[in-house]
């Protein structure tokens, strides 16, 4: 998948969820995550993060901590 499309992909889970209390939303952005992206979604998404989270919503960001980093392939 294009890094463009992962980022609009994550960036609207990060909007719908940024209409929650601030905590409800960081936990709701990664809970979504870690239940349906499959490890290789996670994994490019950990890589475009890493490389410093350009175009990510501050959101998307604050909940990268607790979404279930994969192992490398």
């Amino acid at each position: 998948m294009s890094a463009e499309k992962l980022v609009h992909m994550a960036n609207q889970i990060a909007q719908f969820m940024e209409s929650k209390p601030h905590a409800e939303g960081v936990a709701g952005v990664a809970g979504h995550i870690n239940d349906f992206w499959e490890p290789r979604m996670r994994r490019q998404l950990f890589e475009i993060i890493d490389a410093g989270g350009a175009g990510l919503r501050p959101l998307l960001l604050e909940a990268a901590g607790a979404i279930r980093r994969p192992q490398l392939a």
